[in-house]
């Protein structure tokens, strides 16, 4: 063990409905703008594009159940591009950093048609509402990151309400057979294909799901939880997507209006299909999930390029945190970019244009790296099928290209810009210096007193703070094993692996500590979380302590609301046979 110092990892603390939730939040948003749009680009002959749009989406999650399998610890597009390039993984990143602009863009405006404001309101309205979201996560808010879990069991609800409230209605079917050439029809298809949006996230919660019941953390397998999961939320993506489409062939609306409800077609089909107050409904929780999807974008957008810095793909600037745990500067970047975007693309027909490039191009990337990866636990049909769908998604990707110069033009900026600052970054990086830290000392104090606190303790210190004086005080006069354990709160989902000795202040914690602690039996630990509070009941309950020592907080009552208190959290659920200390 190099220096004494374990590092550990995130706690795996969210199952399959947990993890489907917040897929959900991502992936099942896209029917509510996908046949809205199809209507606006083919009226009533749309169905068949929308049906292979089903399918193509039913494929592709397919893959991603392979995938996620193939990366227990946290994958995603740049993981899996790793494994051949490191240039390959930096423009599939930046590929889905285009997807996660255009999301941010377009499901933020669209809440607003969702919430019944008209063009220019909801314009004004998204914008800031940009603004606000991304100041809530300035703090790191958890509150706002569990809207798509509350959201998911209504929204799912309202889906059966309208497809049960539309079977009536069939007997007014009206679609037609798509008109024109096959290339004309496949343009039309090419421009429906933002079912797959949200699909690429199903990689990156791999990392905290439950292991399955014969892995273990050293081989880690999430296949199961993975499956489930995936499989679940595709299930409703691909069948409330075809089911809702024959549904909209019924309407009572001529072709030429079709335009007027592109932008919020399912709060009208629950109007025309229930009642008007069950549009409100419909449009109050569609437009509350899109909202939840675009904090989860701007997430995501800060998670690619935090990962990307710490790699030293991008500038180190990326990195640094404010004293919530949020990297700043990439906050800004995934703030202010999507404003730009939606000012300038104002219009939902706009930005969907822009929208399917970014992501059909990182899903070609991920699942492309995977068919061809080396010792990944696939098999020769596996493979066969992941190549073929990265070819059927080639061809869409090209013919995006060709059709849409703006998306052609954005995409190209996006990589290109990023790229240029990846070579800056290149040449002017430099290593941070490893510093060597004394080794523990295991000394046995002949002094025994009762044994109040147990045999082993820990507390969980930022600094040299009064919980940590204490702890070690207590630990020298009971001859208890003391574990320190220094979090480095990052919020930011994505594999947060990483060097303790890249961290100043847990070097410097660690260096004092190692030499004032004589006479104790210490062993330091290091981790990086985006929930400190699980990471600490997490370490508790695997190194089976007996007394957990916590300093109290001084956090302003906003941060408390956004964040919660961590002492409160472990309070909550630290195990009954744990002792819990707050000092201060």
């Amino acid at each position: 063990m190099e220096h004494g110092i374990k590092t550990i990892g995130r706690p795996r603390n969210v199952g399959w409905v947990r993890a489907a939730a917040l897929l959900y939040g991502d992936w099942g948003t896209s029917k509510a703008y996908v046949i809205g749009l199809g209507l606006f680009f083919a009226g009533y002959a749309a169905l068949t594009h929308l049906l292979a749009v089903s399918v193509i989406t039913c494929l592709i999650g397919i893959n991603y159940i392979w995938v996620c399998k193939c990366f227990a610890t946290g994958g995603g597009v740049y993981t899996a591009a790793k494994l051949h390039s490191p240039r390959l993984a930096v423009i599939g990143g930046l590929l889905l950093l285009a997807d996660f602009i255009v999301t941010v863009s377009l499901s933020c405006l669209d809440a607003f048609h969702y919430f019944g404001f008209d063009h220019y309101e909801a314009k004004k309205w998204a914008i800031l509402a940009l603004f606000m979201i991304g100041t809530l996560n300035f703090f790191g808010p958890k509150h706002t990151g569990s809207l798509a879990i509350w959201l998911a069991g209504p929204v799912v609800l309202i889906v059966l309400i309208l497809i049960v409230a539309g079977i009536p209605h069939l007997k007014d079917f009206h679609g037609r057979w798509p008109e024109g050439s096959l290339l004309h029809n496949w343009v039309l298809f090419c421009g429906m294909i933002l079912a797959l949006s949200g699909v690429e996230s199903a990689a990156s919660h791999t990392g905290v799901m439950k292991l399955d019941p014969d892995s273990t953390p050293d081989k880690p397998s999430v296949r199961i939880t993975a499956k489930k999961s995936v499989g679940v939320v595709m299930i409703e993506v691909v069948l409330g997507t075809a089911f809702l489409s024959v549904l909209a062939m019924c309407l009572q609306l001529p072709e030429s209006e079709l335009p007027n409800h592109k932008e919020d077609l399912l709060r009208y089909m629950g109007e025309t299909f229930v009642a008007p107050w069950f549009g409100n409904i419909v449009g109050v929780c569609f437009g509350l999930l899109l909202l939840s999807a675009v904090n989860t974008a701007i997430s995501g957008m800060v998670s690619v390029l935090y990962v990307m810095a710490r790699d030293g793909e991008l500038p180190w600037t990326f990195t640094q945190l404010n004293r919530y745990g949020v990297p700043w500067v990439p906050l800004i970047a995934a703030t202010i970019i999507p404003v730009i975007v939606l000012d300038i693309g104002d219009s939902v027909e706009t930005l969907a244009h822009l929208y399917a490039i970014g992501v059909v191009g990182a899903i070609i990337i991920d699942i492309g790296s995977c068919a061809f990866g080396k010792g990944l636990p696939l098999t020769n049909t596996q493979r066969t099928i992941m190549k073929a769908s990265a070819a059927i998604l080639g061809l869409i990707w090209i013919t995006i290209a060709i059709t849409k110069l703006g998306a052609l033009i954005f995409v190209t900026a996006v990589v290109g810009c990023g790229l240029i600052l990846r070579e800056i970054t290149k040449r002017h990086l430099q290593a941070p210096p490893e510093i060597a830290l004394p080794q523990p000392s295991f000394y046995t104090n002949s002094h025994r007193g009762e044994k109040f606190l147990g045999e082993k303790i820990l507390v969980a210190a930022r600094g040299w703070t009064p919980a940590l004086k204490f702890a070690l005080e207590q630990a020298r006069l009971q001859n208890a094993t003391l574990l320190v354990l220094y979090v480095r709160e990052v919020q930011v989902h994505a594999d947060l692996s990483s060097d303790w000795r890249q961290d100043p202040e847990a070097k410097a914690l660690f260096e004092r500590l190692l030499n004032e602690a004589e006479g104790i039996k210490v062993m330091p630990l290091y981790g990086i979380s985006d929930s400190p509070a699980d990471t600490i009941v997490d370490i508790a309950a695997t190194f089976g302590v007996d007394t957990v020592i916590l300093g109290g907080s001084k956090r302003a009552a906003l941060v408390k609301l956004l964040k919660g208190d961590v002492v409160t959290k472990v309070a909550g659920n630290l195990p009954e046979s744990i002792n819990l200390i707050v000092v201060g």
